[in-house]
């Protein structure tokens, strides 16, 4: 397996107020802590998906836009899926700062070829945390020129298709999905 990786910062943040990237945790920027993440990994190369190029991109990754129109994250994975050099990619959301390089690494280990991975919590995937296959690249175009923008529906077909192993999260790993979606969520974490 060829792992590429892709940062998914293209959200608008609205409920935030402000690009949620370039928020404070414990004292870092959201986006430091998680590329510190994803190098970890030791990817083929380090994808940042947004709607724009971001200020804070470093060097050592490659920015890759959108789809137009936005659709949330199914325009960057789509976007990503499309450019990636890997065999499968790694989609990490920027607001999920409590993600671990373990977890990561498991899921990595359960991929085969065109097969990929997606984490499970109750009967709810887990898509900004997951591992997709370069064979996933159609259907994420094609649900991209559809009407149905869930990737909540497309993981599912993906998995009926068995290009992606669902995995039930342990009850130990839920809190690793927790995100940051607004000041009331930033400020009790």
């Amino acid at each position: 397996m060829k792992l590429s990786a892709v940062l998914l910062a293209g959200g608008e943040s609205r409920r935030m107020g402000k690009d949620k990237a370039t928020l404070r945790f414990r004292g870092k920027p959201l986006w430091e802590i998680q590329l510190t993440l994803l190098r970890q990994l030791n990817p083929l190369e380090i994808i940042i998906s947004a709607q724009t190029d971001p200020r804070w991109r470093p060097n050592d990754t490659r920015f890759v836009a959108d789809d137009a129109p936005s659709r949330g994250p199914l325009s960057g994975l789509a976007a990503s899926l499309a450019q990636m050099r890997g065999t499968h990619l790694l989609a990490l959301a920027i607001d999920m700062p409590f993600m671990k390089a373990r977890y990561l690494r498991s899921l990595c280990e359960r991929t085969e070829p065109g097969c990929g991975v997606i984490p499970r919590i109750n009967n709810r995937a887990e898509p900004l945390a997951a591992i997709y296959p370069a064979e996933a690249r159609a259907d994420f175009a094609m649900a991209l020129s559809g009407a149905d923008f869930s990737l909540q529906e497309l993981t599912r077909r993906l998995a009926e298709a068995a290009r992606l192993r669902v995995v039930p999260v342990d009850d130990s790993d839920i809190e690793l999905f927790r995100n940051l979606n607004d000041p009331d969520t930033l400020s009790r974490a």
